[in-house]
């Protein structure tokens, strides 16, 4: 099918601010200083997939035109997290003028919570002695480690998940372009499985478009190895009637008839406690269980074991409400 040849996270990327969807009050604010003709320093944080990246291009495409890509360089900080990549590559970058008729440059540093205290220490100092000629957009999950000094330097942008509306537009769209015939069912089921995230929904459409040009929930339920939501409820009310072996039957069906990891298994149980009717106080069992059991796979226990000893508690805590 046409289009399957190239990534669709990449293919349907806003070119400008004005094609982002979901971030509103964000766009309105940075075209306000494309208006100005001038930019502080940024700090774009929040979770993935929400338009950090996105924002920061644009933005710089606005400021430049032609000249964007001389005048904007993007670093990933994971990649290199020491000093050195401060006092070299961005030192580098920032020192020198911009180009064509251009007042500053622009250094997107993604992934800034990646450096090293000391890296953004340097960071730090980089930033005050070269504002005249560059300005810095760090980009970053959580803003609490970024150090104080580099955050009083910069506007800082609070970037939320995705409303399932925005999401399901885009989904939709996207799906209409490419001639793809899709069930309401499915473009649900994809908002539900994103979670805000708007790569991790056009990697679900593109990876159930290459299956077939009609695309309903099933197969967006087997294309990205989750669970529906029913297979949840199922494996939680056999726990809560204090059926084990059949709770243990629908976890085993979930983890190696489907093949759905351990952890996908955990967030979408926690997902169905936490908007599920049931006590309070079962509420908050199932939780700590589900809490203990990612901490312990995480930390490099047996998954399997720590699953099937989920399942136990939550049929122990069960029959002590009872």
């Amino acid at each position: 099918m046409e289009g399957n040849s190239t990534i669709w996270i990449e293919k349907y990327r806003p070119q400008t601010l004005a094609d982002m969807v979901g971030q509103a009050e964000i766009v309105e604010r940075l075209r306000s200083y494309v208006r100005s003709g001038d930019l502080p320093h940024l700090l774009f944080t929040g979770p993935a997939g929400v338009g950090k990246t996105t924002a920061a291009v644009a933005l710089a495409k606005e400021f430049f035109g032609e000249t964007w890509q001389m005048n904007f360089r993007e670093l990933n900080a994971s990649d290199e997290r020491g000093i050195d990549v401060v006092r070299n590559q961005i030192k580098q970058f920032a020192r020198t003028s911009p180009l064509g008729g251009a007042t500053f440059k622009i250094l997107f540093l993604d992934e800034a919570d990646a450096l090293t205290t000391d890296a953004q220490a340097a960071l730090r100092r980089t930033m005050e002695n070269y504002a005249m000629t560059c300005r810095f957009i760090l980009s970053c999950n959580y803003s609490s480690k970024i150090i104080d000094p580099i955050q009083s330097r910069c506007a800082i942008y609070r970037f939320k998940p995705l409303d399932g509306g925005a999401v399901a537009e885009q989904v939709r769209r996207v799906a209409e372009t490419e001639g793809i015939e899709i069930t309401e069912g499915a473009v649900l089921a994809i908002t539900e499985i994103a979670e805000g995230d708007m790569r991790k929904a056009l990697n679900a459409l593109q990876g159930a478009a290459i299956l077939s040009t009609a695309i309903d929930e099933t197969m967006v339920y087997e294309t990205t190895s989750t669970a529906r939501p029913e297979e949840i409820a199922e494996l939680l009310d056999l726990s809560m009637t204090g059926d084990f072996a059949g709770a243990q039957g629908a976890l085993r069906y979930l983890m190696r008839d489907r093949g759905i990891a351990p952890n996908e298994v955990i967030n979408q149980c926690f997902k169905a406690v936490v908007r599920g009717e049931m006590p309070t106080a079962l509420k908050v069992a199932y939780i700590d269980h589900l809490g203990e059991a990612d901490f312990r796979i995480s930390e490099g226990a047996d998954a399997e074991i720590q699953m099937e000893a989920l399942v136990a508690l939550f049929v122990l805590s069960a029959q002590k409400q009872a």
